[in-house]
């Protein structure tokens, strides 16, 4: 962020730094989201110039973070001497919370991994890592720009990075310690590879062919010692009713349990019976086959599993394909319950799709203190490139926040085991299975079922950027009120350079000899 901060100071207006902030936010979410081209031809099917459009519009639309943020940064600095160390985290912080993103994507992703870097999401989120990531920029530019008055100002920002560190190598060595002594549990996850359009719906055809990979991947891991398996979200090929409580006649084609009794995590598509509502669920079936606990997903996608605005719009329905977007949300965050072997009964924080990613509702998670969570999801609208990459990215911040640890099942990866630490122990691959079909796969890990929600972050929520924001607030309040008084900072705006007289004769006249 360095280019962009002597881009603000040296621009020669407000209006220009605000600009060429959001140009540079433009290319960057340019660059991380280019795969909605694709994803708007290959499922909406727009011709390609009109994907092309929106790809843009998306861009410039999140970039409007860095807009917002080109504009404050210079307001303040044009009518105050205060460091950049100060003043960027402080701003960034708050243009992160003010705009609403479509694609959740904090720069906080940056850090991703690099997990000593990341520990203080259990106190402030992941803002306060965006915090330390331009207190560093901040402090490298005051050093830069303000050489001895820099000094100090560089100082405390690394004074405030070298102590984010020692605060996370302290964290993770507590959180190993615990992790250690924890009671372990054996999870496998299956990630099935199949293609979007055969996922969560009824497909005669293929569906008995995919349920049945489901079940060979599942009686293999409980061949491996797996006391828990977990498959995808929409994984289950058949469409099932809300009140469903316990699996079909072995007999039925469409039973869930044939050739093991290991408790198994289900993600499907639900019906509520003679009512137009459905439901994007997960539920666990137990040992004996009976569910012990659903959860139906509570922050549905826009534009994917609802449509904004269409029960007050109803002529929109005319304009997007049949079936599309017509999910509703859940009532309630709930644990599902699953008990072990010797009968111990331990909570599950089940979150579905981008819920794992989403800290307000990771929040609510916490708040029930579950000694696991675990993430049921379909990545591959996406393709295989970025987007199952970045979604792990921010996946990682999840158990930091809330100190316990994550696994997650993808339908074409990427499938993880996360710790309490926010360290990804295994991982699958990303494929894209309309271009490159691959069979089901599988993975196995034990994991420490650590009970989460302990944190400073799980108990104040975003105190962190709130204070960031009235801090902001404050700062834009007082220099507005010098801007009154005119008592802009001396020397901060591009000084332009005086006309040249045109001759010697033309200087002599224009000065006058001192008197002896």
């Amino acid at each position: 962020m360095v280019p962009a901060l002597f881009a603000i100071d040296r621009a020669a207006t407000t209006r220009n730094a605000a600009l060429l902030c959001w140009w540079a936010g433009t290319v960057v979410h340019g660059g991380g989201f280019y795969w909605l081209v694709e994803l708007l031809r290959r499922f909406a099917g727009l011709p390609w110039w009109l994907c092309f459009l929106l790809y843009v519009l998306l861009a410039a639309y999140q970039g409007a973070v860095f807009l917002l943020f080109g504009w404050a940064v210079r307001t303040v600095r044009e009518r105050s001497a205060l460091p950049m160390v100060l003043i960027a985290p402080m701003v960034m912080v708050t243009c992160e919370l003010l705009v609403p993103f479509l694609f959740p994507s904090p720069l906080a992703i940056s850090q991703a991994w690099q997990p000593r870097v990341i520990q203080i999401a259990d106190v402030t989120g992941p803002p306060g890592v965006t915090a330390l990531l331009f207190a560093v920029n901040g402090a490298i530019y005051d050093l830069l720009t303000r050489r001895g008055r820099g000094l100090r100002p560089a100082l405390a920002g690394g004074v405030v990075f070298l102590a984010a560190l020692a605060y996370g190598g302290v964290r993770m060595r507590q959180i190993d310690r615990q992790d250690a002594a924890a009671p372990k549990l054996s999870v496998g996850l299956v990630q099935p590879n199949i293609p979007d359009e055969l996922t969560g719906v009824l497909h005669p055809e293929q569906a008995q062919r995919q349920l049945s990979a489901l079940q060979q991947q599942t009686v293999e891991l409980s061949g491996q010692g797996a006391q828990l398996v977990v498959w995808s979200e929409g994984s289950y090929p058949y469409s099932l009713s809300h009140n469903f409580d316990g699996d079909l006649s072995p007999n039925d084609s469409r039973a869930i349990r044939r050739g093991f009794t290991t408790p198994v995590m289900v993600g499907a598509v639900m019906a509520v019976p003679n009512q137009a509502v459905v439901y994007n669920s997960a539920f666990l079936l137990d040992s004996s086959g009976r569910v012990a606990g659903l959860y139906d997903k509570m922050r549905l996608l826009a534009f994917g599993e609802y449509i904004p605005g269409i029960d007050y719009f109803p002529w929109m329905r005319a304009f997007v394909p049949t079936d599309f977007g017509d999910m509703i949300p859940g009532r309630e965050v709930r644990t599902v319950p699953f008990k072990d072997a010797s009968g111990r009964v331990w909570r599950l924080g089940v979150e579905i799709c981008y819920e794992d990613i989403i800290p307000d509702y990771l929040r609510q998670i916490g708040a029930l203190h579950p000694q696991l969570l675990v993430n049921l999801t379909d990545d591959a609208w996406f393709g295989a490139k970025t987007e199952p990459w970045q979604h792990l990215a921010l996946a990682v911040f999840g158990p930091v926040e809330q100190r316990t640890s994550l696994v997650r099942a993808v339908n074409s990866g990427v499938s993880a085991f996360i710790d309490p630490n926010g360290r990804v122990l295994k991982e699958t691959y990303a494929v894209d299975p309309d271009v490159n079909p691959v069979p089901a796969d599988k993975a196995l890990d034990a994991v420490p079922l650590l009970e989460g929600g302990h944190t400073v972050y799980e108990k104040v929520g975003n105190l962190f950027a709130y204070l960031c924001l009235a801090g902001t607030v404050f700062l834009l309040a007082f220099t507005w009120n010098i801007g009154r008084k005119g008592d802009a900072r001396p020397g901060f705006a591009p000084q332009r350079p005086t006309q040249p007289l045109a001759n010697k004769s033309q200087r002599r006249k224009g000065s006058k000899r001192p008197k002896r």
